[in-house]
């Protein structure tokens, strides 16, 4: 009885301890990871582009995803519209003035987790010297071995914000007000 009665509660300490998350570095290094832009230009198409150096850290667990933590820290002189005419233009004071803000953060504060697998990412983005609260709309892809004896985690995610939030006030026309990140994210468990 004595035994039986230890055993039981040996098995409700397992299952009491809390799952914790696994802490991933996002692989930069081997281009499994993006961040990308989009701005209508003009109402007649799409000015494209993306961050080339960019770097972060986050934190997640499958069975709890609601506890997951994002950090992510963007060089903004690395932009790339593939045109560098425009790219000067683009990193200018009329834009995101990256000679003086050389960085862009985004820092969770809060993950909702659907049951299909969605996620609702909230957290502080600062661009331009601004910081304000911003939704990243994300799906986790997968997770798991890799052939090189790691573990990783995938997710994509999507969000969009005015310009003028963060004192971008450059006047592109009524259809150019809103910038669209898209992102693709795999992280490497440490």
């Amino acid at each position: 009885m004595k035994k039986t009665l230890l055993s039981a509660l040996f098995v409700t300490s397992l299952i009491a301890v809390p799952v914790s998350a696994a802490d991933y570095v996002i692989d930069t290094q081997g281009a499994h990871a993006s961040i990308n832009f989009k701005v209508n230009h003009l109402g007649y198409s799409f000015v494209v582009g993306r961050f080339n150096d960019f770097g972060g850290e986050f934190s997640f667990d499958g069975k709890s995803p609601e506890t997951a933590k994002v950090k992510v820290t963007v060089n903004t002189q690395s932009l790339d519209s593939n045109h560098a005419e425009r790219d000067k233009h683009l990193k200018s004071a009329d834009f995101i003035n990256a000679g003086k803000y050389p960085e862009a953060v985004f820092e969770s504060t809060s993950v909702k987790a659907g049951s299909d697998g969605t996620l609702v990412i909230e957290g502080n983005f600062t661009l331009n010297g601004v910081t304000k609260p911003l939704t990243i709309d994300a799906v986790a892809i997968g997770e798991g071995s890799d052939p090189w004896g790691g573990y990783r985690a995938g997710f994509t995610g999507s969000t969009s914000f005015a310009l003028k939030d963060y004192n971008i006030n450059y006047d592109l026309g009524p259809a150019s007000t809103h910038v669209t990140l898209d992102l693709v994210v795999e992280g490497i468990r440490k």
